[in-house]
């Protein structure tokens, strides 16, 4: 299966559904997991895997590290989903692969961070499709 193009952007803008029916979008860093699906670690504790698990129709589109959205880029409609275990070690080994010092860097402070209680480090994972 071939990957899909958002997958050779460095930063997407993720945007999941709140309750009260809003979007909120989220730059995140994307990798593309080889059976046409794309996804990201985070926390299980975060709002993006609450609002996930609440609605799981999200979209992306190319943005930078802050979230500006890439001028003249298409917003791409997906379903997610949440996974935990040995489907988030597959995420997590493609990120790492992806962006590499990056992510070891990030996964210290993390790591660090729990440390203090604050956070609960980086333990799912979530899967989109696109449409």
């Amino acid at each position: 299966m071939t990957s899909h193009p958002i997958a050779k952007e460095k930063y997407v803008s993720f945007g999941s559904q709140r309750k009260d029916g809003s979007v909120k979008e989220l730059p995140v860093w994307i990798a593309d997991l080889g059976d046409g699906t794309v996804g990201f670690t985070t926390a299980g504790s975060s709002y993006k895997v609450k609002r996930t698990r609440n609605n799981p129709s999200v979209t992306l589109q190319p943005c930078d590290s802050r979230g500006n959205v890439t001028s003249g880029s298409e917003k791409i409609s997906g379903t997610a989903t949440v996974v935990s275990g040995s489907d988030f070690e597959r995420v997590r080994k493609l990120v790492k692969s992806k962006y590499g010092v990056q992510f070891t860097m990030i996964s210290l402070v993390g790591s660090v961070a729990k440390l203090f209680g604050r956070g609960s480090g980086t333990n799912a994972a979530i899967v989109i499709t696109p449409e």
